[in-house]
């Protein structure tokens, strides 16, 4: 090591006692940062000062939180917190309004009523239950047995006509396969000639070949230089060919 290095470090080491000196408890510049905290405070690891838990800053000084009834101090000891089923108002903590059958759901105000009642304004009203009705599982409102629809305030019951069947739901009816609904009864699916029942089992179509006409299945014409499309029910040109209208012309090349 150089002369000049030598020097450095031992000004660098020197520097560092004569710092580590002058903070040393009971030292002048300790006493002079201590004698600038105020009361109700501590110095901070990194310097400056913080307020005691359960003081707050005030300008260059540490004032009391105080505390109200029915309240804590909050986690960082630099607030305060209502207790369970309080609120803030204005400075204080205030009981909660909870109706009759009804229930704090959180510290936040929130509350709900009790299975079987619902809300209705500030107060908990029962839940009527009409006849052939149940309680619903969020147990503030019902809903109709299988078999019944809602009709204003009550259930009435689902009329199924002849060939027809309660759906999964339970509030309404399909017709059973081979018949199609029409207004409130289930009629019969008539398949023409050259048709068959499509895979709903509720109408009809038309085989290869054929196509739907209002109530029948129409030949369908081929022309000169065409054949049935994938479905059977319409044509294409042959290749080399051509739409035209109704006819397939030879492409001009």
């Amino acid at each position: 090591m150089s002369i000049e290095s030598l020097r450095r470090a031992m000004s660098s080491r020197f520097l560092v006692a004569l710092l580590a000196l002058a903070f040393w408890p009971g030292s002048a510049a300790t006493q002079e940062i201590a004698a600038a905290t105020p009361s109700n405070a501590h110095m901070k690891r990194h310097g400056g000062w913080d307020c005691d838990r359960g003081f707050r800053k005030a300008g260059q000084v540490c004032s009391s939180i105080e505390v109200p009834a029915n309240a804590y101090l909050d986690s960082f000891g630099r607030d305060w917190e209502c207790d369970r089923a309080f609120e803030k108002d204005q400075g204080r903590c205030v009981a909660i309004e909870v109706p009759a059958h009804g229930y704090l759901r959180s510290r936040r105000g929130d509350w709900e009523c009790d299975r079987g009642y619902r809300k209705d304004g500030r107060s908990c009203v029962a839940v009527v239950i009409p006849d052939n009705a149940y309680l619903e599982n969020s147990g503030n409102r019902w809903e109709c047995e299988r078999g019944f629809r809602v009709h204003g305030n009550s259930c009435a019951r689902v009329e199924i006509p002849a060939e027809g069947y309660l759906k999964a739901s339970g509030d309404d009816w399909a017709c059973n396969r081979t018949y199609q609904k029409r207004d409130q009864s289930c009629i019969s699916v008539e398949v023409p000639l050259n048709g068959f029942l499509d895979a709903s089992g509720h109408a009809w179509d038309c085989e290869r070949g054929f196509k739907v006409g209002r109530t029948s299945c129409e030949a369908l014409p081929v022309p000169s230089n065409a054949h049935l499309a994938y479905s059977g029910n319409s044509w294409s040109c042959d290749p080399g060919y051509k739409r035209d209208g109704e006819a397939c012309n030879r492409e001009r090349r």
